[in-house]
């Protein structure tokens, strides 16, 4: 029982639904029947049928959840899986490959953008090693004189002054 609570505890700071912790959902759902089950026998009462179909239902619910989970990962499991399986095989092939590597590939072709082919087509020297255009600064646009800047506040854009309030007080 104490190994049983311990793996308990550490289930419920473990991602996803985990054996002990559907276990232990599953025991307390079917206590909570059982205590609903002897209330309506004990005053005939219809709340304890309505609460018993309410308890049901999110106790199904739980279940279905953890089994579309537990679903999801093994197949996310399976993609990685396999997923590593290609880029064992690629390896594989591209050690095959770099004794007769293809005309005009570089070293680095795999890592290339378009954009650093394009310029390395041009200029024969890598992008990155003349700079690209995301290490460049751009500049600030220019602002109207006309506007007005904003005071960054949770203003309307309407200023008050003192003078104005005089005005309302001389209509008085």
């Amino acid at each position: 029982m104490a190994s049983f609570m311990e793996e308990l505890w550490s289930s419920i700071f473990t991602p996803g639904p985990t054996p002990t912790l559907l276990i232990a959902t599953n025991v307390t759902f079917a206590a909570l029947q059982l205590v609903f089950f002897g209330l309506l026998l004990a005053t005939y009462s219809l709340h304890f049928v309505a609460l018993s179909l309410i308890s049901a239902g999110l106790w199904y619910s739980i279940n279905w959840f953890a089994h579309e989970v537990r679903i999801a990962q093994d197949a996310q499991n399976a993609e990685k899986e396999k997923a590593e399986a290609d880029t064992a095989d690629r390896k594989k092939e591209s050690g095959d490959k770099a004794s007769s590597p293809s005309p005009g590939a570089g070293a680095d072709a795999d890592s290339e953008t378009e954009t650093e082919s394009i310029a390395r087509g041009k200029t024969g020297r890598s992008a990155t090693a003349t700079g690209s255009a995301s290490s460049a600064r751009l500049q600030p646009a220019e602002q109207d004189p006309r506007k007005r800047v904003s005071s960054g506040g949770d203003s309307s854009g309407y200023g008050s002054t003192d003078s104005e309030w005089e005005k309302v007080d001389d209509k008085a």
